[in-house]
């Protein structure tokens, strides 16, 4: 399969790994082939993170700066208002 992952299907693969991991039915050498899978896609998706948050740095800066709103980290709710 040549097809890039997106993000979303790295992250419900990795989901199933742990799953699969954490249920403890897998054999030990399945098992390592799973964390390895898990380890390599969770590098992948810190990457995918990382690329996605330079470029929102960027748009950023490419607004000279100025954010069109400003958001509460934790409830998400415009200071705007």
């Amino acid at each position: 399969m040549s097809a890039k992952k997106t993000v979303e299907e790295k992250l419900r693969r990795l989901e199933t790994l742990v799953q699969e991991l954490e249920s403890g039915e897998l054999e030990l050498e399945a098992s390592l082939k799973a964390f390895e899978e898990g380890m390599r896609l969770a590098g992948q998706l810190a990457q995918d993170l990382e690329a996605s948050r330079e470029r929102i740095l960027a748009l950023e800066k490419d607004l000279g700066g100025h954010r069109l709103k400003e958001f509460d980290a934790e409830d998400g709710e415009s200071d705007d208002e």
